[in-house]
This record gives C-alpha cells, sequence and structure tokens, in this order.
C-alpha cells in the first residue's frame, strides 16, 4: 500500500455553486473526494493536490490570484500535503508529478476531482501510459453540460460515457466506498 498514492485533480472553487463555471454534482464529488482523502491520510499514505490556473488569454475560470483558482475547503492541503501547478489539463504535462511520484516509489494511483471529461479524462490515461496502476474515483468527480452540432449532452451522460470509455484499459473505475472497503 506504501506505492499508492491520492491525487484529487481541480477541485477548485470555480467548479462550485457561485463560481465562473459550475459543475454538475460538484458539492457531492467533492465529499465524496474527501472521504478518500481521509482515509488516505489516516493511513499517512501519499496526497497530491493539482491546481490548474488559466493562462489563456480568453480564459473565462480558474484565473491566476482570484479566490476561483484556489482548491475547495472540502478537500483543502494539510500541511506538508503537496500541490502542483498546472496550466493544460493533463497533470503530468509540465508539472514535476511523473518525477514527485517514481522518486517515491509510487506505482499505483488513486484519482480524483474535476471534470471528468477535461483534466480527469487526460491525466487517467498519461498516468496509464507512464505505467502506473489506476483505480478512478467515479462518484468523487463531476462534470458539466456539453454541446455538440446544436445538441445539449447532459453532464450525467457525459460522466458516465468517460468513465466507460476509461473502464478497463486505462483504469479501474469504482465508487469510492467500494474502494475504500478494498482497503484503498
Amino acid at each position: 500500500m506504501k506505492d499508492s498514492a491520492l491525487l484529487l485533480i481541480d477541485i477548485q472553487n470555480d467548479y462550485f455553486p457561485g463560481g465562473k463555471w459550475v459543475l454538475h454534482q460538484s458539492g457531492e464529488a467533492a465529499a465524496k473526494a474527501a472521504q478518500a482523502l481521509a482515509a488516505y491520510r489516516k493511513k499517512g499514505l501519499p496526497v497530491l493536490h493539482i491546481r490548474h490556473e488559466s493562462l489563456q488569454p480568453e480564459a473565462k475560470f480558474f484565473l491566476p490570484g482570484t479566490p476561483g483558482a484556489d482548491i475547495h475547503s472540502l478537500v483543502e492541503p494539510a500541511e506538508g500535503e503537496q500541490v502542483l501547478l498546472k496550466h493544460v489539463p493533463n497533470a503530468f504535462s509540465g508539472t514535476s508529478l511523473h518525477e514527485e511520484l517514481q522518486a517515491a516509489g509510487i506505482r499505483k494511483l488513486a484519482i480524483c476531482g474535476m471534470m471528468t471529461h477535461m483534466c480527469i479524462d487526460t491525466s487517467v490515461r498519461a498516468a496509464r501510459d507512464l505505467g502506473y496502476a489506476v483505480t478512478l474515483l467515479e462518484d468523487a468527480c463531476a462534470t458539466r453540460d456539453l454541446e455538440w452540432q446544436g445538441e445539449r449532452i447532459p453532464a450525467d451522460t457525459v460522466h458516465k460515457t468517460m468513465l466507460a470509455a476509461l473502464n478497463g484499459t486505462f483504469a479501474r473505475v469504482m465508487r469510492v466506498a467500494q474502494f475504500l472497503e478494498m482497503g484503498g
């Protein structure tokens, strides 16, 4: 188990009610992420928080220096927990994440966060490509409605489609309760 780490990706204020890019059921997902976080803390296992700041001139959320870019209080980093800053969807791109995990001997990742169809999808695929065994905590992730060719695709459909696409080849997808029952 000492070769396992929890990655909390982009659980930031702009994704919650009152933020600039509110996701479907972000509060529920963050509460589940907090359960996984508490379990990892209790076992003394590594936890890494990934925080996104948008540097694109047309960015609408996660603007540097704004409260919306801060990590949400439900999963606020504890003293000593590492926070890595990223500027693109993939948590490994342009960060020291892979090097940090390798140095700590981490081979297994439990991943949760936001948005399922964007940063979670991209980071899970990258983690698998780098050789990590990935467990994706499905109920600790959230996304939003999308649009394709003038048709609205509900967030629940987007979420389930992404989970189905990732399950098996890229990750073992399961609920937080099941993951914790199995010992994390």
